[in-house]
Parts: C-alpha cells; structure tokens; sequence
C-alpha cells in the first residue's frame, strides 16, 4: 500500500519549537541574544501578524522583511534584569538552513543577579508550541523548556 503525501504533508514539520539564547557578555557589559526559529513557522507567524507577504529567503525582499522581524520579535520577546523592561537592539537575521536566526543585543548594564523573560513565539500559531530559552551568565548556563501556554522564565546567578 501506498500513501501519496500532499504538497502540506511535505512541508510539515512535527516539532514546534523555537531557541532564544541570552548570553550576557562581560567585556562588553551587554546581554547578547539569538532567537533561532523554523523558517516555514515564522513566515506563516508574521503573515498572520502583520497580514503582509512574507518571504524570509528572498534577498530582495530582505530589508523589507528586516521590519517585520524586528516588530514580532520586539511584541514576542521581553528581557529584564531589573523592574524595567530591558530595550533590546535588533541587529538583524539571517537565514540558517531550514530556521532563521535573528539577533539582539541590550546597552550596557551591569552583570545581570537575575533575568526575566517572557517569550511568546509562535504561541499564536501552535497550541503545542515549545520555546526553550538559555540564559548564560558568567560561563553559567540555564535552560528552561517553556510549554505554551506559559511564557516565563527567572533565572537567578
């Protein structure tokens, strides 16, 4: 017997799940972050977003896409190591085989005792949505597996 995959089956993916990497660089007193996402699940997030069309591959619609990236990230992605929210910088992405990196960094604060963070991407596209978020500090790192619906994260140093 045989199955015949359809063009939707072909290009699913099972897995859900995104990486947000947030280093704190001591030389230059600054955290550092790299969120790292599917790029067929992130086109599809910021279409839905921004009801725009989306191509994160393309090189003449970079720029273009630079805007969009940049606003979701900025609405999905909230640092603090103080009561404040931390602004973060965005740097830009790039495209990684099959997922897109997209990088940040903050201004210079002090060596960061504790982080917060909230992370919602992808949540409002996938039920079963799996953000895992690294936090290093001092050569110390911590992981945490965030299952939509939950959103944060505290990690003490």
């Amino acid at each position: 017997m045989f199955f015949i995959k359809t063009p939707d089956e072909t290009k699913f993916h099972p897995l859900h799940v995104s990486t947000t990497d947030v280093s704190f660089n001591a030389k230059d007193d600054q955290l550092e972050v790299i969120c790292t996402i599917f790029t067929d699940d992130f086109e599809l997030a910021l279409e839905k977003q921004f009801h725009s069309k989306v191509d994160l591959v393309k090189p003449d619609m970079h720029t273009a896409m630079d805007v969009l990236v940049k606003n979701y990230v900025n609405s999905h992605l909230q640092l603090k190591t103080t009561a404040a929210a931390l602004p973060l910088s965005y740097l830009g992405f790039e495209i990684n085989r099959e997922a897109v990196n997209v990088y940040l960094e903050s201004g210079k604060i002090a060596t960061p005792k504790k982080i917060d963070a909230q992370v919602t991407l992808l949540q409002s596209l996938y039920a079963d949505q799996l953000n895992i978020v690294h936090m290093t500090v001092n050569g110390t790192r911590k992981s945490t597996r965030l299952d939509a619906p939950d959103k944060t994260v505290t990690q003490t140093f």
